[in-house]
């Protein structure tokens, strides 16, 4: 509270009177200075109060600000006539009826070297590089439960990717168009976030990928159904193929104190119809920038369809993963012996900083970076071991077996920009001819890097 000039001044003159009883008596001159010197103590006192107070209003602002900063999920939203912009690594538009639109993308470049024994003149042996993936598309919602989602890569050409149009009605989603049937854990997880540059070998070996058809998944609690019919790949429809396949799949995901558990199995049942009189097997060493197949069935004529089933299991806890999957593949032939050819592969990993692997769904998600370059922290650093086995030798085919013993480090910067690192050591047995002046066992040394941003 502010004190007024004149008890100033009574108070300043009683305190002159008692102190100097004995000095000379207090002039109306020495009153007037008095006055005008006190008025001026009193704005200056007025002045330091006011530019407190505007510094604590700064301070204010400033935690406000940094709080909002800090949070997870970090938002830019603007209103205008009843629609938000969002901002999720790209814009996403929200309009009040229901609908929404985002675009969506990738780009991931990778780079490899790959060393082969002296005896064998391997085509791509060395240092080789690409595109893997260019990926646009557009995903968003429409008014009554339905979405849509449309995406195409252009690492090669044009392939379509994903199209497709869903309804969501409480636990139930329907999903007509091309999409991922149910094959495996890592197979439905996306190569954004898989802890190696390629997933198992058995994944693209026995020739998982999306398909058109129609499928529907029911969610309650810690149960994940999940079933579809479905033809070909959308760009094989066009050569007339007449093929058909049922999928099923179920999750059970419990939660334990802070550990998030996985345990799934599936069942596949492919007919190949009467435009297909053959399938054939076979996989790169690892990295997808060497083109040569060192495990390989070729061409099995007589087949009609295939049967396999998988099984999964993973745990998320704190910084620590493991997963671990297997996969059968039978062939049925016309009047010749079946083959049964086997994938799997059991792999952990570790973050080195304060971060974890994310689980919605039935599959691994992107991680939040919790303390991001550029924000004063280093990103999220995750280094991972892997055993992949492929064997491709069964009833009278010789495909191959293939044993690799892996890691991996990745630098996660910020969300959404990703740097691995990957090596490989790959053992081959029965692969006597299958490579050009292969021995029937030899290995193969190679490493591989990505960079890669999504969005």
């Amino acid at each position: 509270m502010t004190m007024k000039p004149h008890l100033l001044i009574s108070v300043a003159v009683a305190g002159l009177f008692a102190g100097q009883a004995s000095a000379a008596p207090l002039t109306s001159e020495d009153a007037d200075r008095l006055l005008e010197r006190l008025t001026q103590l009193e704005q200056e006192v007025a002045n330091l109060r006011s530019q407190l107070s505007n510094v604590e209003i700064e301070q204010q602002e400033q935690t406000k600000l940094v709080t909002a900063t800090q949070q997870d999920v970090r938002e830019v939203i603007v209103t205008t006539n009843q629609n938000k912009i969002s901002w999720k690594g790209a814009p996403e538009i929200k309009s009040a009826d229901g609908w929404s639109f985002k675009p969506r993308g990738r780009a991931l470049i990778d780079f490899a070297n790959l060393s082969a024994p002296n005896a064998i003149n391997v085509p791509g042996e060395g240092f080789t590089n690409e595109a893997r993936r260019i990926r646009l598309g557009v995903q968003g919602k429409i008014p009554g439960g339905f979405g849509y989602k449309i995406e195409a890569d252009f690492a090669d050409g044009v392939e379509l990717t994903d199209a497709y149009l869903d309804y969501k009605a409480n636990d139930l989603t329907i999903i007509v168009g091309q999409h991922n049937n149910f094959q495996s854990l890592e197979e439905l997880s996306s190569s954004n976030d898989t802890s190696f540059i390629e997933r198992s070998a058995f994944t693209d070996a026995f020739g998982f990928q999306r398909k058109v058809g129609i499928s529907a998944a029911w969610a309650k609690g810690d149960i994940l159904l999940q079933g579809g019919v479905f033809t070909d790949n959308i760009d094989d429809l066009s050569d007339g193929n007449d093929s058909i396949g049922l999928d099923g799949r179920v999750v059970f995901a419990p939660k334990i104190g802070p550990s998030q558990l996985h345990f799934g199995g599936s069942v596949h049942w492919r007919d190949l119809g009467d435009t297909i009189t053959s399938v054939r097997y076979r996989q790169r060493p690892l990295v997808h920038t060497v083109d040569t197949r060192f495990i390989n069935t070729g061409n099995i004529s007589g087949a009609t369809d295939e049967m396999s089933y998988g099984l999964e299991a993973a745990v998320i806890s704190g910084r620590f993963h493991a997963a671990a999957e297997g996969h059968w593949n039978k062939v049925s032939r016309i009047a010749m012996p079946n083959p049964t050819f086997f994938g799997g592969s059991i792999e952990a990993g570790i973050f080195l900083t304060d971060d974890s692997r994310e689980y919605k769904g039935g599959v691994f998600k992107g991680i939040k970076v919790k303390n991001p370059v550029g924000q004063g922290g280093s990103g999220a650093w995750q280094f991972n071991i892997r055993y992949d086995r492929l064997d491709l030798v069964d009833a009278g085919i010789i495909g191959g077996t293939q044993d690799g013993y892996m890691a991996s480090i990745i630098w996660t910067p910020v969300n959404h920009v990703r740097f691995l690192v990957n090596y490989g050591h790959l053992n081959y047995g029965n692969a006597l001819g299958i490579v050009g002046g292969a021995p029937n066992n030899y290995s193969v040394d190679v490493v591989g890097a990505r960079a890669q941003v999504s969005f």
